[in-house]
């Protein structure tokens, strides 16, 4: 159509200089001839009247006409020929250029001015499914688009349509099938209008694909935890940031896209960033990973950071991609979880215990501590990976594998004991397993532990045996004698048969400890327990106690009992050699006879102890047999103890004092500088009891250390009331050196009551050193650091006293009261109480004298040069309150009326 448009126009064109050219022609001779020639007169008249014209003029006109005619019709033919000519290329042309629109991908469609469709190529048709009939002609375009919306194929107004086909991104229309088509109208210079159709469904989905997979992949950018950031080269601004990265920084999105890692950041973490930035610019390899801290405000995060640099097509660098990760709490668990391993390493590696971690699967050991080291034989780095059949020899492999595989069935713990090869030889190991099962049940690994008890075994062998039998002579003990004793009345129960027990005590085994010593002692003990072990026929023997020893003898009874005593008497008295030294001793025997002093082990061996009292009070080396009356001794004996106790309790204890005076010739020239403290008991039911009756059941039972702290403090607390200062004397039990911290408790003492130390002497007698000869020295010379005096009592009733004087220097001698009631009797005494007071004061030591109860004793002890003296003829122990003119709180006559009565 387009064509034949094109064709009517140069038709017309052709036609209209045809009838111009003629025109042209007669202007042209007209213009040529004289113009009265041509005009209108009168004398113009055809050839008849010619005959005012030259004949060859006129010819001439005529010739000239016709030439002029010739060469018009030939321009005419020329003219004519050459519009055809340029009609044929025009024709030519029109077809090249309607094909050529026709086999375009777009469809297009013409309007004139008019908006009259002028042409439509094929592809328009094609696209919206018409042929060229359905568009009639005249046809404007807004015609053509509302053709188009009764078809279905627009769904929006002409308006709407001619808007946004004339915007630069054109107006998309979907079709019926999917196809989608966007369609642009652009205006000509002419007027007109030029439409561009083109089916862009591919394109469209391709799109909408491409928008999706990126919406996906920004999703998932935005779902991952890990901070993701990308960024230009040319100016490092960021062009990309997922919300991992808007939330670390703390900045929206929309402020973070175009913006440097300066402007986001401090200029330290600035700096920092942009030299990691040009670290991964130089870096060899497509990754390059480093780590930075960040301040965030007052908070510094520690980043984990990878950064990729995206090329172009030339290699060269375009974008830098950063993902990293905000490490500053992993980092600190990591910490926490290495500090932890640490730990947990240490505390396995010092485990007492061998610790050992084998997989389940192939046996492989995985852990071991140092301890385990021992058991395998080897490091415990070597012994990693290793298995049970890899380092044990066969016959402990094949064992441990048992009880390995054993434990994994139980899936409990198995404790067992078995021994393994060492470098020290075979030991006897604990062996504990435990099978630790995975989370759906199935064992996963051994735990092991080995614990070396070959010592412990054999220590409680040793102890169980010890706990039956005497450590020093390996006799069953007291608790052996009394499981025999059970044994013996369970056989003879419920029969006529008797059998008797013995408790014999060996004479004179505390004299040769203190004149020969303990080892000598100890020894002696040996040869006795052998002896008696011999006499008694591998009978039952046992060893009560330190010097006691128990016997059981079957057989008619009292004559069987008596004759066991009386051999062991016999083999005992035989004189032992120890040492090169000779020591005689002898046997104390009570005996009891079951059933008629007892049914239980409890009673016949108390019974025979009872028995034994009796015998060492008659005479050492006697036998003698039970009888009724000595339970009532007993046990008024404990009874007492019961009430000793209590009495110290509840203060029924009291202080006597005793003067001590300067050595004159009479009492009244002798002075008095002091008393010694005196614990006296009154019973509120048996009245007064003697001192001999409960100090030596205080010494036994152990209340004497209770005892003498009451009375240390009673003494200094008394003294320190004194007007005049004068000295206080307390014995001091042994017991009271061994038990506690004697030097603090005199100390405390001291500053409690306020009495100058200088005032307090402490009597002591040789049993303090015979004990622990080292350790009562350096008590005794604590104790003179203090500043009080000390000095020795009873001085030559023992074997070991010039020795004693000779490591401590004593303040005082005490002389025993048994030499000073010899003199005048015995010789010997007044010798040795001259010797003593020669040795003391050759030693620096004061002498004093107890027991002085008479004139003549008092005058000898002055005459000899005796310090002081101490006895009834100077005044009896009573209460202080009897002194008072002493002490200074009262007059005079008192102390005389004291000293009449004493």
């Amino acid at each position: 159509m387009a064509g034949k448009n094109w064709q009517a126009s140069d038709r017309n064109a052709f036609r209209a200089r045809v009838v111009a050219a003629p025109m042209a022609a007669m202007a042209t001779l007209t213009a040529a001839l004289p113009g009265r020639a041509w005009a209108a007169s009168s004398d113009f008249s055809p050839s008849s009247y010619l005959g005012t014209v030259e004949p060859d003029v006129l010819w001439k006109v005529l010739i000239g006409g016709i030439v002029v005619c010739a060469f018009l019709a030939s321009v005419l033919i020329w003219i004519h020929s050459a519009l055809r000519r340029t009609k044929r290329a025009q024709l030519r042309r029109n077809v090249f250029i309607s094909s050529a629109l026709n086999n375009l991908s777009q469809g297009l469609m013409l309007t004139d001015a008019a908006n009259r469709v002028v042409f439509y190529n094929q592809r328009f048709l094609e696209i919206y499914g018409m042929s060229r009939a359905d568009i009639p002609p005249g046809c404007t375009g807004r015609d053509l688009v509302e053709l188009r919306r009764q078809r279905g194929l627009l769904h929006l107004t002409v308006e709407d349509y001619a808007r946004q086909a004339r915007e630069p991104d054109g107006c998309l229309t979907e079709l019926p099938g999917g196809r989608v088509v966007r369609a642009q109208i652009f205006r000509l210079p002419t007027g007109g209008s030029i439409g561009i159709h083109e089916d862009c469904t591919v394109q469209h989905r391709l799109e909408r694909e491409l928008a999706s997979t990126k919406q996906f992949l920004e999703s998932v950018v935005d779902q991952v935890p890990v901070c993701v950031a990308a960024k230009n080269i040319d100016d490092g601004r960021y062009i990309f940031a997922n919300r991992a990265f808007e939330q670390f920084s703390q900045v929206p999105r929309d402020q973070i896209i175009g913006r440097r890692p300066s402007d986001l950041f401090g200029d330290a973490t600035a700096a920092d960033i942009a030299a990691a930035d040009r670290e991964a610019m130089l870096a060899p390899g497509t990754t390059y990973c480093s780590e930075l801290v960040v301040q965030r405000g007052d908070d510094k995060r520690i980043l984990e950071a990878h950064r990729v640099v995206a090329r172009n097509e030339k290699n060269e660098p375009q974008f830098l991609i950063a993902l990293f990760d905000d490490a500053t709490e992993r980092r600190s668990l990591s910490r926490e979880l290495e500090n932890s391993k640490k730990f947990l390493e240490l505390v396995v590696d010092n485990i007492p215990v061998s610790l050992i971690v084998e997989s389940v699967d192939d046996g492989r050991y995985l852990l071991a501590n140092r301890s385990a080291e021992i058991i395998l034989n080897r490091k415990r780095e070597d012994a990693t990976g290793l298995t049970a059949a890899d380092i044990f020899n066969p016959r402990e492999a094949r064992l441990i594998i048992a009880r390995d595989e054993a434990a994994i069935k139980k899936r409990s713990l198995l404790t067992e004991e078995h021994p393994i090869s060492t470098k020290d030889g075979l030991r006897l190991f604990l062996t504990r397993r435990v099978t630790v099962l995975g989370d759906a049940g199935e064992p996963q690994y051994l735990i092991k532990t080995y614990e070396d008890v070959t010592d412990r075994r054999q220590t409680e062998s040793r102890m169980a045996h010890m706990a039956y039998h005497d450590g020093l002579t390996d006799l069953p003990n007291r608790a052996a004698f009394l499981q025999a004793l059970s044994q013996m009345i369970e056989a003879c129960a419920d029969t006529d048969e008797e059998f008797a027990v013995l408790n014999v005590d060996l004479k004179g085994l505390k004299d040769v400890n203190d004149v020969f010593g303990h080892a000598i002692g100890d020894k002696l003990l040996i040869e006795v327990a052998r002896r008696v072990h011999h006499v008694a026929r591998g009978g039952v023997v046992a060893r009560l106690s330190g010097d006691e020893f128990g016997l059981i003898i079957d057989g008619k009874q009292p004559e069987a009992g008596r004759a066991l005593a009386d051999q062991l008497a016999e083999a005992i008295a035989v004189e032992f050699q120890i040492d090169g030294k000779s020591i005689r001793t002898a046997l104390t025997t009570g005996i009891s006879v079951f059933p008629h002093n007892g049914s239980d082990p409890a009673s016949l061996l108390a019974n025979a102890g009872a028995a034994l009292f009796r015998a060492k009070a008659k005479a050492r080396g006697s036998i003698t047999f039970y009888e009724p009356e000595m339970d009532q001794q007993i046990r008024d004996r404990r009874v007492l103890h019961q009430e000793l106790s209590v009495a110290i309790k509840h203060g029924e204890l009291s202080l006597y004092f005793q003067p001590q005076a300067s050595s004159g010739r009479t009492v009244d020239s002798s002075e008095i500088i002091g008393f010694e403290a005196l614990a006296r008991w009154h019973h509120p039911v048996r009245g007064f009891v003697p001192p001999s009756d409960f100090i030596p059941l205080a010494e036994e039972s152990g209340l004497i250390v209770e005892m003498g702290e009451w009375i240390l403090r009673q003494a200094c607390r008394e003294a320190a009331s004194w007007p005049k200062p004068l000295q206080i004397a307390v014995n001091l039990s042994p017991a009271q050196f061994v038990h506690g911290d004697l030097v603090a408790l005199v100390h405390s003492i001291l500053l409690e009551t306020g009495l100058s130390p200088g005032r307090l002497e402490l009597e002591i007698t040789e049993g303090v050193l015979i004990e622990d000869f080292d350790r009562g020295v350096a008590l005794l010379r604590r104790l003179k650091a203090l500043g009080v005096r000390v000095s020795m009592d009873d001085f030559g009733s023992g074997y070991s006293s010039l020795s004693y004087l000779q490591a401590f220097p004593f303040d005082k001698i005490k002389i025993d009261r048994a030499f000073v009631m010899n003199l005048g009797r015995n010789p010997q005494s007044a010798a040795i109480i001259r010797a003593v007071i020669g040795l003391g004061h050759g030693m620096n030591m004061s002498i004093v004298a107890e027991g002085v109860e008479t004139q003549e004793q008092l005058g000898f002890l002055a005459e000899q040069g005796c310090d002081s003296v101490q006895g009834y003829l100077l005044g009896k122990p009573l209460p202080i309150a009897k002194y008072d003119g002493v002490v200074g709180r009262a007059h005079d006559d008192v102390v005389a009326t004291v000293r009449k009565t004493g």
